[in-house]
C-alpha cells in the first residue's frame, strides 16, 4: 500500500526523471544543431539551393500562422535567388487540410514557378519529412525552414539521416502566446527527446 510519504517520493522521483530527460534531450539537440541554424537575411552564399519547408496547420485552403510565416521565408528565399529546388513536405490528408496542396498553391501564387516546387504528400513528421528527403527525393545538401523551437530538432534529424543541413528560422509575429507555450512544451517533454531516439536509430 501506497503511503502518503512514498506517494511524495515517487512524485518527486518522476519530476526529477522528466527533468533530466529534458535537459539531456534539449542539450542533445542544441549540440546536434550548434553553428547550422541562421535567420534567413544571414544565409551564406555558399549555402545548399534546395531548401525544405515543414508542414504545419492549414485550413480551409489556408496556410496557419506557422505555416504562412515559414512559406513567407520561403519566398523571400527564392525572390533573392538563394535558392532553386522547394521541396514542400507535410501531411496531405483531407483531415489535415492538405498541407502540400495548400503550401504548393500559396507559393506559386507569390511567383514561385510551378517546376521548381517538389511534393512530399506523406511528411508526417520531421523524422519522416527528412528521411524521404534523403531517400525519395535524393536531397544531400538543404536548408530547412520552420520556428526557432523547431528547427534545431529538424537540422538534427535531417542530418541523422545523411543531409547537410541549415537551418532557417521563420519568424511568427502573428501566433499566439498561448500556441508558442504549448509547442515550446511539447518539443521539450515529447517531441524533442522522440527525436533525439529517431536520430540515433538512424
Amino acid at each position: 500500500m501506497l503511503t502518503p510519504r512514498r506517494l511524495r517520493h515517487a512524485f518527486v522521483l518522476f519530476v526529477v526523471a522528466v527533468e533530466l530527460l529534458v535537459a539531456v534531450t534539449s542539450s542533445w539537440v542544441a549540440l546536434a544543431s550548434r553553428g547550422r541554424v541562421t535567420d534567413a537575411a544571414d544565409v551564406p552564399d555558399d549555402a545548399p539551393r534546395t531548401v525544405i519547408v515543414l508542414g504545419a496547420k492549414a485550413a480551409d485552403g489556408e496556410p496557419g500562422d506557422y505555416l504562412r510565416a515559414r512559406l513567407d521565408v520561403v519566398v523571400e528565399l527564392y525572390r533573392a535567388g538563394r535558392v532553386d529546388r522547394i521541396l514542400d513536405s507535410g501531411n496531405d490528408a483531407d483531415g489535415a487540410g492538405n498541407e502540400v496542396q495548400v503550401m504548393r498553391a500559396y507559393l506559386q501564387s507569390r511567383g514561385v514557378p510551378a517546376e521548381v516546387i517538389v511534393d512530399d504528400p506523406i511528411g508526417l513528421n520531421t523524422a519522416a519529412t527528412c528521411r524521404r528527403a534523403a531517400r525519395v527525393y535524393h536531397v544531400d545538401a538543404a536548408l530547412i525552414v520552420t520556428q526557432n523551437f523547431h528547427v534545431g530538432r529538424a537540422v538534427m534529424l535531417c542530418e541523422a539521416y545523411g543531409i547537410d543541413a541549415t537551418g532557417v528560422i521563420a519568424p511568427c509575429g502573428h501566433c499566439s502566446t498561448l500556441s508558442m507555450i504549448r509547442n515550446h512544451l511539447r518539443e521539450s517533454l515529447g517531441s524533442r527527446p522522440r527525436a533525439v531516439w529517431d536520430s540515433v536509430r538512424a
